[in-house]
């Protein structure tokens, strides 16, 4: 008797966490990726035009895109490095169609000499960006 009520609760924990709109549910569905892009050296300056107006409209107008930070190394100023963070996938597939996204992608084509995009989970789900 005691299993069958340890395992209703289980259940029912495994259910309400599930639920939309708890932060459970949320972390969940979250997409996290991780851009890797190489940038021809002469055209770095105006890529970070491109990106940063990229980035700033996608945090201003799509509620689903949480997260876009963009970085470059030190050593190797051409190397960016983007995390990207969503509330869930259809949030991303909603950014890709963007016209801001569009303007950046076709703006860029011929500055990015690599690209490697890399499928993320987070290790610390309660930890939040500020």
């Amino acid at each position: 008797m005691e299993s069958r009520k340890h395992l209703f609760i289980i259940v029912s924990l495994i259910f309400i966490m599930s639920l939309p709109g708890t932060v459970f549910a949320q972390e969940m569905t979250r997409m996290v990726r991780i851009a890797r892009l190489v940038i021809d050296p002469p055209q770095l300056e105006k890529y970070k035009a491109f990106l940063k107006e990229e980035i700033e409209t996608s945090l201003r107008v799509e509620p689903g895109v949480l997260t876009l930070y963009a970085i470059t190394e030190k050593k190797n100023p051409t190397h960016v490095t983007i995390l990207e963070i969503y509330a869930d996938p259809e949030d991303y597939k909603a950014h890709l169609k963007t016209p801001h996204f569009a303007k950046y992608k076709t703006g860029t084509k011929d500055m990015v000499k690599s690209l490697e995009l890399v499928e993320a989970d987070p290790l610390l789900v309660d930890v939040k960006i500020k």
